[in-house]
């Protein structure tokens, strides 16, 4: 077949004739073509999948799980003519899309990103990336703040008849109004004020809560809002680092102050609680003195009074035993010890004539020898 001039009719006839030499020259695949099985049975099973393919791509959409879908009817075939209040969700939906008949529009369901920034490297891979918002402080000077803005679409019905379809919500919905907002909140803030995270972040949660307020009606919620970075000028830079330099190093002398100031008071309390250990110590040490002088006098009293208790019976002793000596019967326990004293004597005394003469055997004469009693 020629591919180009003037269209020739023979061309049609040499293919059609090429064609039927290759039918007559393969009759296997002439016969199954030509059978009962494929005509009554493949041939409508190929048509049917082949309609039904046809079908679902013309009349039917499909919906994904991160996806909300409003329909559109232009003519009304099977519904009323205008945008459905019903919001699609996951899953095949009917729409009659031949002739544009009717139309589904997708909006995202999952969590959006705004990267206000002025480069891609530091914007998330999903986010849109938008200048950063050009804010005048309190006192005058300008900075630009890199911030991301997280929301989610949260009625697409609305999105969609206030704000459009594709990325309208966007690019007419959010961006607009998120750097009036961002203007209005943090432009409150003096440029030293930028430095301190907690007013910095406590002005974004202000300017949330304006943005919700505004995108309440346009089925849009803002749920988070980062700013990540700011940047002044290099000349006003240098000046806050300066004064911040130096205001460190007023809180470092301060600081330093305060901590000698504190070392001074922690001295003095550890000298007066060595000097209160100190004492303590030596009242324990006076209480044992004490203790022990009390002890060694109670001790040297009772032995005191145990001696004077053994004293006073040994005299008792020697009384009782002299006045036994003296009373009745002394003369004879002499007279017995005079004769245990002559108990072991061998020789014989003999009488001896005279006054003063001894005589063993007379115990009266012995005893008035020794002056004893009767």
């Amino acid at each position: 077949m020629a591919q180009n001039g003037p269209f020739d009719p023979s061309d049609n006839i040499i293919d059609l004739a090429k064609f039927r030499a290759r039918w007559q020259s393969n009759p296997g695949l002439g016969n199954f073509l030509g059978g009962n099985f494929f005509k009554k049975i493949l041939l409508p099973l190929l048509l049917a999948i082949v309609g039904l393919k046809l079908v679902i791509f013309l009349c039917f959409v499909y919906v994904r799980p991160n996806e909300y879908g409003i329909k559109v009817v232009r003519v009304p075939v099977f519904g009323s003519r205008g945008v459905h209040k019903d919001v699609y969700n996951a899953g095949f939906h009917f729409v009659l899309k031949p002739f544009d008949c009717e139309g589904m529009y997708l909006f995202p369901k999952d969590l959006q990103v705004l990267d206000l920034t002025g480069a891609r490297e530091e914007a998330a891979r999903e986010a849109t990336i938008s200048k950063p918002a050009h804010i005048q402080t309190s006192d005058g000077f300008f900075v630009d703040v890199d911030a991301s803005i997280m929301y989610k679409i949260t009625d697409p019905y609305l999105v969609f008849t206030h704000l459009g379809a594709g990325r309208a919500f966007e690019t007419n919905g959010l961006m607009p109004k998120a750097e009036p907002a961002l203007k209005q909140t943090l432009g409150e803030l003096t440029t030293e004020e930028f430095y301190n995270s907690p007013a910095r972040s406590a002005k974004a949660e202000l300017a949330q809560t304006l943005l919700n307020q505004d995108l309440a009606n346009y089925g849009l919620q803002v749920d988070h809002i980062l700013v990540r970075y700011f940047r002044y000028t290099e000349e006003i830079q240098k000046n806050i680092e300066e004064k911040k330099l130096k205001d460190q190093l007023v809180f470092k002398n301060q600081a330093e102050a305060r901590a000698a100031t504190e070392g001074a008071k922690l001295k003095k309390m550890i000298q007066e609680g060595q000097a209160t250990v100190d004492i303590k110590l030596q009242e324990g040490r006076a209480y044992i003195t004490t203790k022990d002088a009390e002890r060694d006098l109670y001790v040297r009293k009772q032995r005191a009074e145990a001696d004077l208790l053994v004293k006073l019976a040994d005299a008792k002793k020697t009384q009782l035993r002299n006045e036994a000596l003296q009373g009745s019967g002394s003369d004879r326990m002499v007279g017995l010890k005079m004769a245990e004293v002559y108990k072991g004597l061998e020789l014989l005394v003999l009488p001896s004539d005279g006054a003063n003469g001894v005589n063993p055997l007379n115990l009266e004469q012995t005893i008035k020898l020794f002056e004893g009693k009767k």
